[in-house]
């Protein structure tokens, strides 16, 4: 196994860091080596908001569901889909935009998703953890404003990045056995309950385990929680008012 291939597979979310600051031009270097992953046309429908005012971090940690690590953390990212630049293309060049449709919403998520996964890895393998914060879309149209998001760029999520405290470490939680998630040729439904079954019982002795925030609880039982009513319905009309559309 490489050194990548360890550094991928060492990865856990970190939430405790220490006071200790990450230098500029060490956050240069990770985000500059993020910005060569894949995106759609090289459109780079994304755009990266680095927050350290700790004012500004308190704000955004009290519209993310009041997430102490977001205060704690030496540098808070903000992932924004972003088709203002290209907005702007379209002017420079005397031509008309239309993202009356799903799918530039779908690329500039994408994009922004694709680039966050490379900032986290680089930063893993600089000695710097991290953990995403979805709650950023919890008040989506409050974060635009502190940030002073233009028409056609978003929050996607939010990204903790410090020195982890080694005393604070999680155990890393296990993941769903490859053979629920690799499918040969065509997807393959007949085995999946049975994955979902052995997975259960990993997830199950992890809660009950680890040295922090036990609990007796299977995967299932955890999951199918998530989704029983609607989330976020404030989405649409948000993202309807940065002038996306969803024919």
């Amino acid at each position: 196994m490489n050194e990548v291939l360890k550094t991928m597979s060492n990865h856990r979310s970190i939430r405790h860091y220490l006071k200790k600051e990450i230098p500029n031009d060490v956050l240069e270097q990770i985000i500059g080596a993020a910005q060569w992953a894949s995106t759609s046309s090289n459109v780079q429908a994304y755009s990266i908001i680095k927050v350290k005012d700790q004012a500004r971090k308190e704000k955004l940690a009290e519209l993310c569901g009041n997430q102490q690590h977001v205060i704690n953390c030496p540098v808070f990212l903000v992932f924004c889909g972003d088709f203002y630049r290209l907005s702007l293309a379209a002017k420079m060049e005397n031509t008309e935009t239309n993202f009356d449709t799903v799918e530039p919403l779908l690329v500039a998520t994408i994009d922004a998703a694709l680039v966050a996964q490379n900032v986290l890895l680089a930063a893993e393998s600089c000695g710097i953890g991290g953990v995403f914060i979805g709650g950023i879309r919890n008040n989506s149209k409050e974060v635009s404003e502190l940030l002073q998001l233009p028409d056609y760029v978003y929050p996607v999520f939010g990204m903790c990045l410090g020195y982890p405290d080694m005393k604070n470490i999680p155990e890393q939680k296990p993941r769903l056995p490859l053979q629920a998630i690799l499918h040969e040729e065509i997807y393959q439904t007949e085995n999946q309950e049975k994955y979902i079954e052995e997975y259960n019982e990993v997830m199950k002795n992890y809660y009950e385990t680890r040295s922090t925030g036990k609990r007796s609880e299977t995967w299932t039982e955890n999951v199918s929680k998530i989704y029983q009513a609607p989330r976020r319905l404030h989405l649409r009309g948000f993202i309807e008012s940065k002038r996306f559309g969803f024919k």
